[in-house]
This record gives structure tokens, sequence and C-alpha cells, in this order.
């Protein structure tokens, strides 16, 4: 076997098994959402570090003579200005030319770290840092809040899902990275962190202190009034499938042939608790996702364990918005698909890909590898999952603490309209 053949193979054994425990959206665990059990990290955090046997055959159809000109004419025209500056030793200019090939792709979830970001990276997924407990990514070229997490400083400084983060500590975030963004926000428990977000076309300066985050994962009940049972999931943890699992026996228990399940702002988690969960839905076998390598390796089909356990004559409503990605969208989207229930709210975020880590000498290539499609074929990245009926959630409706999604909801599982 050549290296290539054993590199390839490796690849995929290490992404496939990652990318079944975990489909976070990018900033999850990295450095934003720690502390408390089963904090939900990044995809990357879950994946072997792959370096050997990487081919380092010169493409003969790259032409570098460009590269190479503009390398000696910075060596030897380029003048530092500041007395404080030095220039890049020649191991700096390479990692720069690195960071610039994988920008080059435009996706925002393949970056290079050169070795000092590598290893704040590898710390900020173990979850040993304090944050403001929000799910952050890059949106239409612009550094965007995917959701504030239930219950944390973000969600208590009114942090709403969509805000575009314009600053941090009055440093520009054009250009940023997550994981840069991500390491800017980090910082000891108690220490503040400022914030400049555009909501609505308006600046809006937040400030937020910085503490370990602990987050419910679910909550439930029954509407008296209406009959109708509601199970709340704000992420998919590695106990999420668990927590689920009593929740729907009460459920159950309750007599109830309605349910709601609000995926609104939970930005993601474990694809297996995902899996799980859509099992009391889907027959066995049934395709809950698709994990499309683009011909590059063979596709994974994610199925149902076959629970299939809801009772009959049972209506299904899942509640979405802007704030629902990842582990939600592929959940969402499974059952809509299968038209096991009725998607209601605003188009999700649409976080979709999988990233692996490649290990480059002292640095570290978070390339993307894979992307997550719909059993309808559809891509969840960049487009979302789009609710069956569309009912916005807006400023004045928390104002006045209204939620016109879930009381849409209830009038479509006790009406049928």
């Amino acid at each position: 076997m050549d290296s290539r053949e054993a590199y390839r193979r490796g690849h995929a054994i290490a992404v496939r098994g990652a990318s079944f425990a975990l489909v976070a959206a990018i900033a999850f665990g990295v450095g934003l959402f720690v502390g408390g059990s089963g904090s939900t990290q990044s995809i990357v955090s879950r994946i072997p570090l792959i370096g050997d046997g990487l081919d380092a055959t010169p493409n003969p159809s790259a032409d570098l003579t460009d590269f190479w000109k503009a390398w000696n004419a910075l060596e030897t025209n380029y003048v530092i200005t500041n007395a404080s500056s030095t220039a890049p030793s020649i191991k700096e200019r390479i990692f720069g030319a690195i960071e610039g090939l994988a920008s080059s792709y435009g996706d925002p979830y393949t970056v290079y770290f050169p070795p000092k970001e590598a290893k704040v990276f590898a710390e900020s997924i173990s979850g040993s840092f304090a944050g403001v407990g929000m799910e952050i990514s890059i949106k239409n070229d612009v550094l965007t809040v995917v959701a504030p997490l239930k219950g944390t400083p973000a969600d208590d400084a009114g942090i709403k899902a969509g805000d575009q983060i314009i600053t941090i500590d009055g440093k520009s975030t054009d250009g940023l990275s997550v994981e840069k963004a991500v390491s800017q926000i980090r910082g000891p428990v108690g220490t503040t962190v400022e914030f400049t977000i555009i909501r609505d076309g308006k600046a809006i300066e937040i400030k937020i202190i910085r503490d370990t985050i602990q987050v419910p994962e679910t909550e439930d009940g029954l509407d008296e009034a209406s009959g109708v049972y509601h199970i709340a999931l704000y992420q998919f943890t590695a106990s999420s499938a668990d927590l689920f699992n009593q929740a729907f026996v009460r459920f159950k228990n309750s007599g109830s042939k309605k349910l709601v399940i609000d995926l609104r702002g939970n930005p993601g988690g474990y694809l297996d608790s995902a899996v799980d969960i859509a099992s009391h839905f889907l027959p066995k076998g049934t395709t809950v996702v698709t994990e499309d390598f683009d011909n590059k390796e063979e596709n994974q089909i994610h199925t149902s364990l076959g629970y299939n356990d809801v009772p009959d004559g049972t209506k299904i409503v899942v509640l979405i918005d802007g704030g629902s990605a990842s582990a939600s969208e592929i959940f969402a989207g499974a059952l809509q698909d299968h038209k096991v229930a009725t998607v209601i709210g605003t188009k999700s975020f649409g976080k979709g890909s999988v990233q692996t880590l490649i290990d480059l000498g002292d640095g570290s290539l978070k390339v993307t590898v894979a992307r997550w499609i719909t059993p309808a074929g559809n891509w969840i990245m960049g487009n979302g999952v789009t609710p069956d009926i569309i009912i916005p959630f807006t400023q004045a409706d928390a104002i006045a603490k209204k939620d016109p999604q879930m009381a849409r909801a209830i009038k479509f599982l006790t009406t049928g309209k």
C-alpha cells in the first residue's frame, strides 16, 4: 500500500468515526461554551490528528514562479517602518503562505493554524476555559451569532441569533476566523468582554461578564389547556438522548397525542444523539442523514435505530429558527422529509459540513471533508431547513413576552390548520 492510499484509508476512518460522534457548529465548544458535564465540543476535537503518510510530492501543474518572485521581492525590498516590529522569519512566512492557501478556498471552516494558534485551539476544544455561552460562525463573510445558549451570560445580556459581531473589545472582526474570534472572546471567569453587534441595521454595544457555562439540556411539560405536550432540546450532547427518552416516556404517560419538539436556539452537538432521538419517529433503517464526501470517499448513510414508538395518531411539530444548526437541522430535516412532522418557525442557520484536522509539523490544517444531505437530497450547508409554515418571532414579540411560533404550533396541532 503506497503512502497516498494509506493516508486515504486512514483519513476515511478518522473522519467517519468522528463525524458520527459530533456535528456541533464550529465555535460551540471552542472557548465559548465550556463548563459543566457533557459540554459539546467542535467536531474536530473528536478526530485524531492525521499527518503521517501525507503526500509531499510537488504538483507539476502548480506554477510557483510568481510565488517565488513575490517571496524574493519582499525579502529584497521590504523595510520595517515600526521600531517595535520585526520581519517575519522564514517559518513564519511559510505559515502565512499556508494560511493564504487555506483561505483561498473561501470556506470559513477550512483554516490553517500556525503552531501557536494550533496549541491554543487544542486547549480550547478541551473545554478548559470560561466564556460567554454563545455559538458563533461565519455567515455571508461576517462573524455571526448562531445562538446564545439558554441561561448563559450571552443570553442574559440580550445577544440574539443572527447578531453580527463587528468588534470584540474594540478590534474589528473583519476577516477574522471563528477560531481567532473565540481566542479573543474567552478568558478568566469574572472578566468582561465588549462587543459591537449589528442588529436590524443598527449598531449596539454589549458588555458580557465571562463565566463557566451551565446550560439545561431539556425541558418538557403538558399544556393543560390545549393538551399539547412540548419537549424543548437546547443542545445535542452525549446525554441528550437519555434525557429525551425520559421526557418521551413522560409524554406517552400523559396520554397526549399532540407533541411539539422545540429546537429553537439549539446549535447542535452529537450526531449520534440526533440519530437516536430521530429513531423514536422513524422505522429502522430509514435514512436520517447522508454524509457526502463528493466522490472522494464512499458516502456514509446514517439510519434510524428503529425505536419507532410514537403512539398511534400522534401529530408532531418541530420548531426551528435561525439559531437551530447542525444536529438540529439534521433532525428537523429528517422528520420533515419523511413527512412524520410539520416544521414551523423560521429558516435554520445552515451549518452542514464536516471537518478533520491534519497535522502539519507544529501546525494544524482543519479541512472540510464532507457535507450533510437530508433524506430528500437537500444540502444543509448554506441552505438550512425551510419550515413548512413560516412564522417570525420579532423583538416586539419578545418584549411583549409572546411566542407566536409556539402559538402557531398549538393551533396546528389542535385544529389541523
